[in-house]
């Protein structure tokens, strides 16, 4: 697939995945040995199976959080965008207990398409002080 494909993907990747909760979509967009690079110190599953495990540890904290793509940029295998959430905290995350106050969360994610076709590298920049 070209750029425009995979921005496309990445894009739907955040409509499916974290805005609507449809966890299974994430098979569709990553590779089976993907792995992801994090700035928190916390060791996610691989492949697919990890990303839906965070998604779905997100989203039982903040069950009615809402995903807004800002920007995609894409030029060959590289795919980054620029996302804000907002949720109210009413699940435990990591070892936080609820707070049932709305937080706001923004990032970057790069994306590299394999061969495949799918991610096969992610790297989450994220916000989580703010």
């Amino acid at each position: 697939m070209g750029a425009v494909e995979n921005k496309r993907l990445v894009h739907r990747f955040y409509e499916e995945v974290w805005d609507r909760g449809n966890f299974d979509f994430a098979y569709e967009v990553f590779a089976d040995d993907y792995v992801r690079h994090d700035l928190r110190p916390t060791q996610a599953l691989p492949g697919p199976a990890g990303m839906v495990k965070i998604a779905t540890d997100f989203r039982r904290a903040f069950p009615d959080a809402r995903w807004k793509v800002d920007l995609v940029l894409g030029e060959d295998d590289f795919v980054a965008a620029r996302w804000n959430a907002t949720g109210t905290h009413t699940g435990v995350w990591g070892d936080v207990e609820p707070t049932g106050r709305t937080a706001t969360f923004s990032g970057v994610n790069i994306y590299r398409f394999g061969p495949n076709g799918k991610v096969a590298e992610l790297w989450n920049h994220r916000d989580d002080l703010a």
